[in-house]
């Protein structure tokens, strides 16, 4: 393995985004982003010059209506897929620039995933899904264990260990999945629509459980999502319209109403 993708992973995590001296540390920098996608005769733009830094050990929410490009943005960072131009650096490492395999080694160990839709394998335990990670990474059999015993009771799924996906509840799956992100103690994790498939209460318990992780695990946590329950833990929002950023809030600078945020229409 290059030394190039192994410095990405060195990198760790950590809540402090402060590099020696004082200076902010950015676990993403995302600049000039543009993705164009060919549908018949017609070129559509997904992305049309996005730029955006991430600080280590922050919560950011990625919001906007539906066809925005914050989905094709959250791809860019996660490196599901690539760019027609500009770049995205994993701390500091520019993931343009890493050949298959040298890709395939930063998400496993720098990015832990998260989706709407859970991607529980159904024939395997919660134990075997949270564990799978680290038999990719090549740790040994009985560390993988113990590290997804240990997150099982983190997210509080201590108790259901030997229970398949169809044996849980969705909050339960999803806590399953939010365990697993973390197998490889990543340096970031990327929730896509983590509660699109949950109700109200397990939606609201899932929000507080990623806050709860962010804090005390020290992960940076990317979120792309339609639910405003999200933007009362992030210390960003980012919105996303017509391929562009179109502002970045703090969240002390949002006024946050029930049914809606401000004066954005609601856009779930």
């Amino acid at each position: 393995m290059a030394v190039i993708a192994e410095d990405v992973v060195a990198a760790g995590n950590g809540a402090n985004n402060k590099k020696p001296g004082g200076q902010t540390e950015y676990v993403v920098r995302a600049k000039d982003l543009v993705k164009e996608f060919q549908m018949g005769q017609e070129t559509t733009r997904a992305l049309n010059g996005v730029s955006l830094d991430i600080k280590r050990g922050e919560y950011l929410s990625i919001m906007g209506p539906s066809g925005s490009g914050k989905s094709t943005f959250f791809n860019m960072i996660g490196g599901l897929d690539k760019p027609n131009n500009g770049s995205v650096f994993i701390n500091d490492v520019d993931m343009a620039q890493l050949d298959a395999q040298e890709l395939a080694f930063l998400r496993c160990h720098t990015i832990g995933y998260i989706f709407q839709s859970f991607n529980l394998i159904p024939v395997m335990t919660a134990l075997e899904n949270v564990q799978l990670p680290t038999i990719f990474a090549g740790k040994p059999s009985e560390d993988g264990t113990a590290r997804a015993m240990e997150l099982l009771e983190i997210v509080g799924l201590g108790h259901r260990l030997h229970h398949k996906p169809s044996e849980l509840s969705g909050g339960q799956q999803q806590r399953v999945a939010i365990a697993r992100s973390l197998a490889n103690n990543p340096s970031i994790v990327l929730a896509d629509e983590p509660t699109g498939n949950l109700d109200l209460k397990t939606g609201t318990e899932i929000i507080a459980l990623l806050r709860k992780l962010n804090k005390e695990q020290g992960v940076t946590i990317i979120s792309a999502t339609h639910d405003h329950k999200m933007v009362d833990v992030s210390d960003r929002v980012v919105w996303i319209r017509d391929g562009r950023v179109d502002k970045i809030e703090l969240r002390e600078d949002i006024d946050l109403h029930i049914g809606s945020m401000g004066n954005e229409e609601d856009e779930a």
